[in-house]
C-alpha cells in the first residue's frame, strides 16, 4: 500500500507516531539486508581472521549504515517539508515499501529504490534533482503550470530571449484550436518541466522571430541562433523524435532540478566539466570563452560540456575540491570519469591568464581524439610509484654497501689485534 505523508502543522500526536512507525518500518526493511551482510562479515572475520580485520569490518559496516540512515532520513524530511508547502495545491505525498509493497511498486512502474516519482494524469515523472525541499517544491510548481506558455507581446518576447540556460521551443500557430498547436502541446507534456515550450498566435511576434505559420524553432542553450525543425506541420511524434535526438546540448549548466539526469547523460563514461563562477570576473570571462567554443563546434555530436557554477552548490565545493584536486576559486576545465571520479584537468601555464578560445578548442580536440584521458593520470601515478620503488631500492643498496664496509673495518681491526698479540 501507499502510505501518505501529512504536513507538520496538522499532525496530531497519533499522526506523528504513525509517521515514526513508517520511518522505523522502512528503515528496518531497507537496512535489513545490510545488517545481515554485517552479521555474516563479522562471523566470518571472527572464525577465520584476526581481531584487527574484524574491527575494520565493523567500522566499515557501521559507517555504511550511518550513511544509509542519514540519506533516508534526509529524503523523508525533504518530503515532509514539501508536503507542508504543497498541501494547498492538493498534491499528496506517499511512500512505497519496495519489499512489503513490491506488487504495488511494479504496478505503478516504480523501478529504482530511493527515487521520487510524480504522477500527473497518465504520466509518471521521475524527479532526478537535488534532494532538498525547495528544489522539490519548485519542480512540482513547474509541473502544475500549463505545458506551453503563450507569448503575445514584446516584453514577454524579451524575457524569452534571455532564457539562454534552458532548452526551449517556440512555435507560431493560427489559434488555440489549431490541431497543430494541440500536437505541440501534447509533445510539451512529454518533456515538462525539463524543456520549456512557448507558442505565439501574434503575427508581430512571429515576424520578430522570423517564424512562419505552423513552424517550430528549437533553441539549444547558449546558442545565438535556433534550429528550425524541418517538415512542418509537425505531429506529436515528429516533435518528440526530434527533441529526443537533439536534447543533449553542446554546453549545458548543471542545475539542481535535474542534476542527476545530467550527470548520468555521459558520453562513453566521461564528462567534460567546467567550473566557473558567473558572478566572478574571471569566471564570467571563462564562461564567455566556453560559449564561443561551443558555438563554433555545435556540429560535433560527441562534444558536450557540463558547466558547474560553484555558487549554486556551496556545500559540494569541499567535496569537489578534494575529489578532483582543483582550486574552485578560479575557473577550471577537465575530463571526469563518471565511474570512479578519476579526472585530468587543463594545466594553465600562466595562472593570471585564462586560455584563449583557440587553446581551449585545441585541448578539447585532444580530449575527443583520446590524447587526453583520465588513464593518463593513472599512468603518471604508476610512474611515480615506480620511481619511489627505485629510490627505495637504491637506498637499500647503499645501506647494504655501508654494512659491508663496516664489516670490512671490523675484520681489519681484528687482524690488528692479532698482530699486537
Amino acid at each position: 500500500m501507499i502510505r501518505p505523508l501529512k504536513a507538520w502543522q496538522k499532525m496530531t500526536a497519533s499522526d506523528l507516531s504513525n509517521v515514526t512507525l513508517q520511518l522505523e518500518d522502512s528503515l528496518s526493511s531497507a537496512l535489513g539486508r545490510y545488517l545481515d551482510n554485517w552479521r555474516r562479515n563479522m562471523t566470518a572475520a571472527a572464525n577465520a581472521l584476526d581481531n584487527t580485520l574484524a574491527e575494520e569490518n565493523f567500522k566499515n559496516v557501521i559507517w555504511y549504515l550511518a550513511v544509509m540512515i542519514g540519506m533516508f532520513a534526509f529524503i523523508v524530511v525533504a518530503m515532509l517539508l514539501a508536503a507542508q508547502v504543497m498541501e494547498e495545491k492538493d498534491i499528496g505525498f506517499g511512500m512505497v515499501d519496495s519489499h512489503k509493497d513490491a506488487k504495488v511498486a511494479k504496478k505503478l512502474g516504480l523501478e529504482e529504490e530511493g527515487s521520487m516519482y510524480v504522477f500527473k494524469a497518465d504520466r509518471v515523472i521521475e524527479f532526478d534533482g537535488l534532494l532538498s525541499a525547495n528544489t522539490l517544491v519548485e519542480f512540482l510548481l513547474d509541473l502544475l503550470e500549463e505545458p506551453v506558455e503563450v507569448i503575445d507581446n514584446p516584453l514577454e518576447l524579451r524575457a524569452f530571449d534571455r532564457m539562454e540556460v534552458d532548452i526551449r521551443l517556440i512555435g507560431f500557430f493560427k489559434n488555440e484550436d489549431s490541431e497543430h498547436y494541440e500536437a505541440f502541446k501534447e509533445a510539451a507534456e512529454q518533456f515538462q518541466p525539463y524543456i520549456k515550450f512557448f507558442a505565439t498566435f501574434e503575427k508581430s511576434v512571429a515576424k520578430e522571430l522570423t517564424l512562419k505559420l505552423n513552424e517550430v524553432d528549437f533553441y539549444e542553450p547558449f546558442m545565438e541562433e535556433p534550429v528550425t525543425i524541418p517538415g512542418k506541420p509537425h505531429s506529436e511524434e515528429d516533435l518528440v523524435k526530434f527533441i529526443t535526438e537533439h536534447k543533449r546540448p553542446t554546453l549545458r549548466k548543471l542545475r539542481a532540478e535535474d542534476m542527476f539526469e545530467t550527470w548520468e547523460d555521459d558520453i562513453e563514461g566521461i564528462h567534460i566539466v567546467a567550473f566557473a563562477e558567473e558572478e566572478d570576473p574571471d569566471g564570467f570571462e571563462f564562461l564567455e570563452i566556453l560559449k564561443e567554443v561551443a558555438r563554433d563546434n555545435t556540429h560535433l555530436p560527441e562534444l558536450s560540456i557540463v558547466w558547474i557554477d560553484p555558487d549554486d552548490f556551496p556545500l559540494l565545493i569541499p567535496y569537489w575540491e578534494k575529489t578532483f584536486k582543483v582550486d574552485l576559486f578560479r575557473p577550471q576545465i577537465g575530463v571526469v570519469n563518471v565511474t570512479d571520479a578519476d579526472s585530468v584537468w587543463l594545466e594553465m601555464e600562466d595562472e593570471e591568464d585564462l586560455p584563449t578560445a583557440q587553446e581551449l578548442e585545441d585541448w578539447i580536440e585532444d580530449v575527443l581524439s583520446g590524447k587526453v584521458n583520465t588513464e593518463d593520470d593513472d599512468d603518471h601515478g604508476d610512474e611515480e610509484e615506480d620511481d619511489e620503488d627505485e629510490d627505495d631500492d637504491g637506498e637499500d643498496d647503499e645501506d647494504d654497501g655501508e654494512d659491508d664496509e663496516d664489516d670490512e673495518d671490523d675484520d681489519d681491526d681484528d687482524d690488528d689485534d692479532d698482530d699486537d698479540e
